[in-house]
């Protein structure tokens, strides 16, 4: 697995400076504050830019330049009180590509059900198998998920040990609490937190977790040197997510698939002839029905 072959050369170079796992960016849009002091939100973004990137959320050594990149952007919707609030994140992740200089997004996702409190300069520390604050485990859930994408796309199932730490800090947050602010339980809505992670833990998506792995690892990762029959093996990688999304319909973690790779798809697959065209529209037209216009447009 690629993260355990780069562990092992860093412990061969001491010289090596010790990174953590993620490198977040983190913009807190406060446009609509009406009576918080401005001040307050530009220490949150700070507070949420050094929580994430200083904390160590595997066992594993990483360079600095393996760091995932991904950017974080919560919106302000509603002043609740003078230290509670509600807001909406933006939360993006991506992985390099093998031999290029390109990016493919793993995750690409809102969160609208983001109600937290905090104070100026309160500090924000997470600590497995323990409730902080709601903003925490929220930001905590979406790491867990980002290593989980990002671990998953290097080795099959790579990521089962990081899902299985989202769905500790889902479990984590108590039930007073989960019913207050939401997003936790199955009964807040069908595209909630509850719902990626069971999603991703459900035996009936194993076909999209493997295809997720040949997706990366199998096609994009040998673009670079055979096109063609990488775009095969992700119309087969296609075809699995399609069986997965028959095996349970509406699952969430395929509508985020859509929401990442739906435009790298296209782009893909303008490069093809015209019967793997046909073949990527055929099964596009049934994992994300939504968009097959834009698949379409491919026929041209």
């Amino acid at each position: 697995m690629m993260r355990l072959l780069f562990a092992l050369v860093f412990t061969l170079s001491a010289g090596w400076a010790v990174a953590q796992e993620v490198d977040f960016q983190v913009k807190v849009n406060y446009q609509k504050r009406q009576v918080v002091d401005p001040k307050v939100f530009q220490t949150l973004e700070q507070a949420l830019q050094e929580f994430l990137n200083n904390q160590k959320w595997t066992e594993d050594l990483y360079q600095t330049e393996e760091r995932i990149r991904c950017n974080l952007q919560l919106t302000l919707q509603e002043e609740l009180g003078p230290t509670s609030f509600r807001a909406e994140i933006a939360i993006s992740a991506t992985r390099p590509v093998f031999n290029s200089d390109y990016q493919t997004t793993l995750l690409n996702h809102i969160d609208k059900t983001v109600t937290f409190s905090y104070e100026q300069f309160q500090p924000l520390f997470f600590s497995e198998n323990t409730f902080n604050n709601n903003l925490v485990s929220v930001l905590s859930f979406y790491v867990y998920i980002i290593l989980g994408l990002d671990y998953d796309s290097f080795s099959p199932f790579g990521g089962e040990p990081y899902f299985q730490k989202a769905q500790d800090v889902l479990n984590d947050v108590p039930a007073g609490v989960a019913e207050a602010v939401g997003g936790w339980r199955s009964t807040d809505g069908n595209q909630n937190r509850y719902w990626i992670i069971q999603n991703f833990l459900d035996p009936r998506m194993r076909d999209y977790r493997r295809a997720w792995y040949d997706y990366h690892r199998q096609a994009l990762d040998i673009m670079y040197e055979d096109p063609v029959a990488a775009r095969a093996i992700i119309v087969k990688a296609l075809e699995m997510i399609n069986k997965s999304n028959q095996a349970y319909r509406n699952a969430m973690i395929v509508i985020m698939f859509n929401n990442a790779k739906s435009n790298e798809l296209v782009e893909i697959f303008k490069g093809a002839g015209l019967q793997e065209r046909s073949q990527f529209i055929n099964v596009m037209s049934k994992v994300d029905p939504a968009n097959q216009d834009k698949y379409r447009k491919l026929r041209s």
